[in-house]
C-alpha cells in the first residue's frame, strides 16, 4: 500500500470515527456482536436510514463488515479496523506529545534567558 493511499485510508478512518452517532454505532455493535440497520435504529434516536448511511460510513473506513443472511443485511465490527483506529490514535497521540515537549523546552529556555537578563540588569 502506498503512503498516499494509506493517507486517505487514515484520513477516511479518523472522519468515521470523529461522528458521535458512528461512534455510538461502534459502541453497540461491539456489545452486541452484531446487528442489523433496524435494530440499531431501536437502540439510537436516529432513523433507520440515517442508521443505514452511517454504517456506510463506517464499512468505507474499514471499521464495519456487513454480511447478509436471508433477507438481513447483518453489521459487525472489524477488529482490524479497530486497530488501525488504535494504532493511529496512538501515533498522533505520541506526534502532539512529542510537540508538546518540544514547545515546554523552548518555553522553559526562554524564560531561563529571560531571568539571566534581568539577574544582569540588577546586578
Amino acid at each position: 500500500m502506498t503512503s498516499g493511499h494509506r493517507d486517505v485510508e487514515i484520513d477516511e478512518l479518523w472522519a468515521a470515527v470523529a461522528d458521535p452517532t458512528r461512534r455510538r454505532l461502534l459502541d453497540v455493535l461491539l456489545a452486541q456482536g452484531e446487528a442489523t440497520a433496524t435494530s440499531l435504529a431501536h437502540e439510537l434516536p436516529v432513523t433507520r436510514q440515517a442508521i443505514a448511511k452511517q454504517l456506510a460510513v463506517l464499512d468505507r473506513a474499514g471499521l464495519v463488515e456487513r454480511g447478509r443472511q436471508g433477507r438481513e443485511v447483518r453489521y459487525v465490527v472489524r477488529p482490524q479496523g479497530l486497530d488501525l483506529a488504535a494504532r493511529s490514535l496512538a501515533q498522533a497521540a505520541a506526534r502532539w506529545d512529542a510537540r508538546l515537549l518540544a514547545i515546554k523546552r523552548i518555553a522553559e529556555a526562554a524564560a531561563h534567558t529571560q531571568s539571566d537578563r534581568e539577574r544582569e540588569k540588577s546586578r
